[in-house]
């Protein structure tokens, strides 16, 4: 049996692109290798080896100025999606949401969960207000950088 050889900067980087991004996990695969880093509580484990998406900016805020209304990813509360998957509202079927329009919530509330390769990965709020608006419906499928709630 080979001795594993693991790269201690490589993980760091991982560690640090996460909490830059707010994801729960992240997994890269070269060759044979395979390096898997996520928060023990947050994630699901995958069944099948899985193409990994290039690391981007997760829960991030717009530029600040005022929304038209029909251009919700130009609001300075737009919460937006921090990869491709599929939004649920709620922690499972029949569950009540996370949230509701007129809700108060402080920073670091999960405010709607993204699945992306059979991954939960919740999405909490960058900063605590007013949900003015919930601009995805329940299991819609979700683009990166698509704006998911108005927080103001």
């Amino acid at each position: 049996m080979s001795k594993l050889d693991i790269d201690k900067d490589v993980i760091r980087e991982l560690a640090e692109i996460m909490n830059e991004t707010g994801l729960g996990e992240i997994e890269i695969e070269s060759g044979n290798n395979r390096l898997r880093v996520s928060r023990g509580s947050v994630s699901v484990a995958t069944v099948a080896p899985q193409m990994v998406a290039p690391a981007a900016a997760a829960v991030a805020t717009a530029p600040a100025e005022v929304s038209s209304g029909s251009d919700a990813s130009s609001h300075p509360g737009a919460v937006k999606s921090p990869m491709v998957g599929t939004a649920y509202l709620s922690p499972e079927p029949g569950a009540a949401n996370f949230i509701k329009i007129g809700d108060t919530v402080s920073q670091g509330q999960t405010l709607l969960i993204v699945e992306a390769m059979k991954t939960m990965n919740p999405i909490p709020a960058p900063k605590g207000g007013k949900i003015v608006d919930i601009l995805v419906d329940d299991s819609a499928p979700v683009e990166f950088g698509q704006p998911l709630v108005i927080i103001e």
